[in-house]
């Protein structure tokens, strides 16, 4: 099977292969790795074929090697990110894995509104981090908005960041195809909050206006982050193309930024166990959260 998978692959690239030899391929595992942490495990030569074949060939090169030797000679710019930002995943879907959703909306929201009744001046900050095209904090915000109206820019900011500018720029456009929208989107929601465009689905303007859309690599130092104090930060599905190392890096930087009685959410796979010992775990409902240790 996974012979005639790789020969279809080859098929829909073109006549001509473009196979990668072990060098080029080691090369773009480095830039990767380099510039955004996600590791690209051995024997992948064919997704790198299936993700960059069309690419390479839109912008004049005969073949990913010759991209491949470009790249090599060039310094650091727009190519070398497209490259990376063509072979990481941006996967998502809205309402993507409802428990944590029905989480915010039964236990987090209430608690915390209900704490903050007495200190009406600060803000409930929700953080998206490694928001791909934006599906997450869509869902958020829609969320926010048929349960808890008496959230608006007085009380409430939302964040979301991606270290991809393709990403953010898909974000930020809120343009969505048909296929996107039928994927965990309810249809009274669509039709509520999306318009239909050119054969896709807008995302209401007002719904887009309320989040803020940051380029942000989590690898890189959280200093200049433009918020701190999160009191709800999602970043699910991210810790698990990581290495060790990077994982407890970024769950150090999560603890300056996390409220002290803030909530994290990580992917259905994703754990602190044995990485930082500073958290717990917390089951609401069918949700895993995490917690910082008082």
């Amino acid at each position: 099977m996974y012979q005639i998978y790789r020969e279809y692959m080859f098929k829909v690239c073109g006549h001509q292969t473009m196979s990668l030899s072990n060098l080029d391929f080691d090369y773009l595992r480095h830039l990767v790795r380099q510039h955004s942490a996600v590791a690209l495990d051995a024997g992948k030569e064919y997704l790198v074929e299936l993700h960059l074949s069309n690419y390479v060939r839109q912008i004049g090169f005969d073949t990913i090697a010759n991209f491949i030797e470009h790249l090599k000679v060039s310094k650091f710019g727009d190519l070398h990110i497209a490259a990376i930002e063509h072979l990481v995943n941006y996967e998502t879907t809205f309402f993507r894995d409802i428990y944590p959703f029905e989480a915010l909306k039964n236990y987090i929201l209430p608690e915390i509104i209900q704490r903050r009744q007495s200190c009406q001046l600060e803000k409930i900050k929700i953080w998206s981090a490694a928001c791909s095209t934006g599906q997450e904090v869509y869902s958020i915000a829609m969320l926010i908005r048929e349960h808890f109206p008496m959230l608006n820019e007085a009380n409430l900011q939302i964040f979301a960041s991606d270290f991809s500018n393709k990403a953010l720029t898909r974000a930020r456009n809120g343009m969505y195809s048909p296929l996107e929208v039928r994927r965990g989107l309810p249809a009274n929601l669509r039709k509520k909050y999306f318009h239909s465009c050119s054969n896709e689905w807008q995302i209401d303007h007002e719904l887009s206006n309320i989040i803020n859309f940051h380029q942000i690599n989590l690898i890189k130092p959280w200093s200049t982050l433009p918020f701190q104090q999160v009191d709800i930060l999602f970043i699910r599905n991210v810790l698990i193309y990581f290495d060790i190392n990077i994982k407890k890096d970024i769950l150090y930087k999560i603890k300056q930024v996390l409220h002290p009685e803030g909530y994290l959410f990580l992917g259905g796979g994703e754990t602190t166990l044995n990485l930082d010992n500073d958290f717990e775990r917390v089951q609401l409902g069918q949700a895993i959260t995490y917690r910082l240790k008082s």
